[in-house]
């Protein structure tokens, strides 16, 4: 049968073949619930941040709140506009890094793939601890409590995303639907109102305003602009994940980002339109959203009811972020930049050495802070700002090699759009230096490094493998297979039969200790041995002090010298009981000598399993 005839049934060109995997990927919608969650949560955050910074000028500040918020929308139609041609051009997900990759070259992408590994890691611990401390605002008796409640929040994210992608969709999407519905809804009445129906929540508290403040300076505008930009993290997420949407992934996910775009950017502008509206000024202690609640529905069921919804949502946005890294981490495992573990995919389509391996990241984050928010906020977004530029700049040579219609325009558009987010990186990362954006200037580099360091050790191993190279023709050498015995017993029994199919001669051997108990066993044993005559020689390796891997891989190192043209093999024969608790009455014999043959000799270490059933 030729190759061709082989096949299963034939795939029409430009299609997918059939997986059968599909129904644990996305579709649009669930896409949209598992991987937006960190832009849409992003938003009881971002125009606060935009109204602290022109807080510092005055009520004549607070005035640039919308057009600063009108920049940051036309910023994000700029990245939805270009992410969705991202997912066009890099189907296998990656985002920033695969374009850098493929146009910027290997350090450029290390540095993206770095900056997007840190903000994922950041996303998870800074979601986590703003959802718990909307909790603890909530109810004040829980606030000592805080990690430990920020820790359990983290379990229950992580246990849902080991069962996979689809099932963290379903079970995420409610609270979605239920947030920008809550938001839809405060603004669509907001704006049939001309002031304040209510201003219970901000009551008693002091104002954030700076006192005979006027002047508004470009700097000022450009730092509430960068801190306004806060509300774009996320952006990026669906096209990093492509490969978990459904066939046609590329259509699935533009689809996705597409929507995402609209949604957020309805959002922050409604929300800026209502600040402006009722001259919200920011107070301590009570955000701005919880404001323009209180404004707009007035403070009742519809009030707690957006901060239940808010609260949830900032707990579970970190779920963007295990949706985006564990794919990132399988293309960098891929390229050999991680360790291959992290490209392997478990059942429902899930990358779990990836989620693990977050989900450890973000529990270490969370305990370093004290499951404060306050203590991570500082080192969050500085990295979602580089890879933004980085991809960016990307496209701009992407469209320059391509060359397809209309390349002119997209290339202009991907070039404003890095201008702008470079402005922003280097903004946030000045105005925030000294509150601990330093760490993240430190780690970038050490962590490209560390990608660097792996794929050199990759390297070397796949030279002494000979990868890429035609090997020798295998050849049979004569084999001798050693088996370790203490006693006579069904064990020895199936050891030795599986040795005597395994190689030309085969030798047991047995350790034996100077202590007059030890010697009487082995006597016996001797004896045992002669009266069975398997057809095998036992072999004595004595030793002075009582160790039991080292002699035999002294005695195996002896054949090998002796017989440098023969295979040697090691059986070691151990039992697996029946219960899984059995297995602490079990002695470690067989793993202690197969350590030691492994880490002293090259010879073969086959383990006999012999089911006691």
């Amino acid at each position: 049968m030729t190759a061709a005839t082989a096949q299963p049934d034939a795939v029409p060109a430009g299609e997918e073949p059939p997986d059968i995997g599909e129904r644990h990927r996305l579709t649009s919608l669930t896409g949209l619930a598992a991987l937006s969650l960190d832009a849409m949560a992003s938003v009881a955050y971002g125009p606060e941040a935009i109204v602290l910074v022109l807080a510092a000028a005055g009520a004549h500040g607070l005035g640039f709140t919308l057009p600063v918020t009108l920049a940051i929308a036309a910023l994000l139609a700029v990245l939805v506009a270009s992410y969705r041609q991202v997912i066009a051009a890099f189907p296998d997900g990656g985002g920033s890094y695969a374009v850098a990759k493929a146009h910027l070259g290997a350090r450029t992408s290390l540095v993206a793939a770095a900056a997007l590994v840190l903000d994922y890691v950041l996303n998870v611990a800074v979601a986590v601890t703003a959802g718990v401390a909307a909790l603890t605002s909530a109810f004040p008796a829980l606030y000592a409590d805080r990690l430990w409640l920020c820790l359990a929040v983290l379990a229950l994210i992580t246990a849902v995303n080991l069962r996979g992608i689809v099932e963290s969709a379903k079970a995420f999407i409610v609270p979605t639907v239920v947030f920008v519905g809550s938001i839809l809804v405060l603004i669509a009445v907001g704006l049939f109102r001309s002031e304040p129906v209510s201003t219970a929540t901000a009551a008693g508290h002091s104002s954030a305003l700076a006192d005979n403040a006027t002047a508004v300076g470009a700097l000022l505008l450009l730092k509430a602009f960068a801190s306004g930009c806060s509300a774009l993290t996320g952006v990026e997420a669906i096209a990093n994940a492509v490969p978990s949407f459904r066939v046609p992934r590329v259509k699935r996910a533009q689809r996705a980002e597409v929507a995402l775009g609209a949604v957020l950017g309805v959002m922050l502008i409604g929300l800026s339109v209502l600040i402006s509206r009722f001259h919200l000024q920011p107070v301590e202690g009570v955000t701005v959203l919880a404001q323009l609640a209180d404004a707009s529905l007035g403070h009742n069921w519809a009030f707690y009811v957006i901060q239940l919804a808010t609260m949830i949502l900032l707990a579970l946005s970190a779920n963007t972020s295990f949706g985006g890294l564990p794919v990132l981490l399988k293309l960098l495992a891929r390229d050999n930049y991680l360790p291959h573990v992290f490209a392997l995919k478990a059942d429902r389509q899930v990358h779990r050495h990836g989620v693990l391996a977050l989900s450890l990241a973000s529990c270490a984050l969370l305990v370093f802070s004290g499951g404060d928010t306050n203590t991570l906020v500082p080192l969050f977004a500085i990295g979602v700002f580089v890879g933004f530029t980085i991809a960016q700049v990307g496209m701009v040579r992407h469209w320059r090699v391509q060359r397809g219609p209309g390349w002119r325009g997209k290339a202009v558009l991907n070039g404003f759009g890095g201008l702008l987010t470079g402005v922003s990186a280097v903004v946030v990362t000045a105005t925030k230096f000294e509150e601990g954006a330093w760490l993240i200037v430190v780690a970038l580099p050490l962590l490209v490094v560390a990608f660097q360091t792996v794929y050199r050790a990759y390297a070397r191993i796949g030279e002494r493998l000979g990868l890429g190279r035609i090997p020798d023709v295998p050849h049979r050498d004569r084999s001798v297979v050693i088996v370790p015995v203490a006693s006579i017993s069904r064990l020895t029994s199936e050891a030795l039969t599986a040795a005597s199919s395994l190689g030309d001669e085969v030798r047991a051997v047995t350790v034996c200790y100077p202590e007059p108990e030890d010697r009487a066993a082995l006597y016996a044993l001797e004896l045992s041995w002669a009266e069975w005559n398997p057809g095998v020689p036992l072999v004595r390796l004595n030793c002075e002090r009582r160790s039991l891997g080292r002699p035999i891989a002294a005695y195996v190192r002896d054949v090998a010298a002796a017989e440098p043209d023969a295979r040697v093999t090691v059986l070691i024969p151990e039992t697996e009981p029946e219960q899984l608790w059995q297995r602490l009455l079990q002695n470690q014999r067989g793993a202690v000598v197969a350590h030691a043959v492994r880490r002293e000799t090259d010879a073969v270490i086959c383990r006999l399993r012999f089911r006691l059933l």
